[in-house]
């Protein structure tokens, strides 16, 4: 029982999150493990925006704990989100920086060690694709450019679970290709949440799926259960999303 516990990068109990009279969302659990990828998907409006928002610190549950690797993020939110990495839908990104700029300030905000800093730099730029990008300016990169250094802002610290929302939005295939490798890889060490709209993306990376509607988990199975049922992942969405 000890070891298991060990294995489990975050974890929520009956997290809620109330605006007013409306609830958005209800009662969601997650027992998520190191190497786990976990799709998170759901129609717009039905609570997943919210609920990352939530297990990425920026906002607080109306009820309910959130625990990343074993650390209450409400108590202790700093010593939490050293364990997290997040990629928002809209990376957080300084056009006017060079990549090497930007990964400098991002490394020192995660309180990357200074002996180390380059060589955390060097290897997350070989991860995510960007060594040649170095000295450009992030403005005149492309899309794809920008998304990986998206990813690379939320991996420099290597931490426990990384929270990538709509990572291949605006790439083009084999951009996308590129992108789900690279989650692939970092599911050797990390656990992955992935929130998308793009079910392809779901079923060559993920390894168990959950659906959400008006704000509440109605399925949560694995990918090998889905195979094993021989169910079609999109008609199970719509199924289950319809009002």
């Amino acid at each position: 029982m000890v070891e298991v516990t060990k294995l489990i990068t975050l974890s929520t109990q009956n997290l809620c999150r109330n605006f007013g009279n409306h609830t958005a969302v209800h009662n969601f659990n997650l027992q998520l493990r190191r190497g786990e990828v976990l799709g998170l998907l759901g129609p717009n409006g039905a609570g997943k925006s919210t609920t990352m928002r939530m297990l990425t610190g920026n906002l607080a549950p109306t009820s309910g704990s959130i625990e990343i690797c074993g650390i209450d993020l409400l108590d202790k939110p700093l010593e939490a989100k050293a364990h997290l990495g997040f990629l928002p839908e809209v990376s957080p990104l300084y056009f006017d920086m060079t990549v090497d700029e930007y990964l400098l300030l991002v490394a020192r905000l995660h309180r990357v060690e200074k002996q180390s800093m380059q060589e955390v730099m060097k290897s997350v730029k070989q991860r995510c694709g960007l060594s040649d990008q170095s000295q450009n300016l992030i403005g005149t990169l492309s899309k794809g450019f920008q998304q990986r250094l998206g990813i690379a802002q939320a991996i420099i610290h290597n931490p426990d679970v990384i929270i990538l929302d709509e990572p291949t939005v605006g790439l083009d295939p084999n951009q996308i290709l590129e992108i789900r490798q690279l989650i692939k890889e970092l599911s050797a060490t990390s656990s992955v949440i992935l929130s998308t709209h793009i079910l392809p993306e779901v079923e060559n990376v993920c390894d168990r799926v959950q659906i959400m509607h008006q704000g509440t988990v109605v399925f949560d199975q694995t990918m090998a259960e889905l195979r094993q049922q021989d169910t079609n992942l999109g008609n199970l969405f719509t199924q289950l999303t319809q009002s």
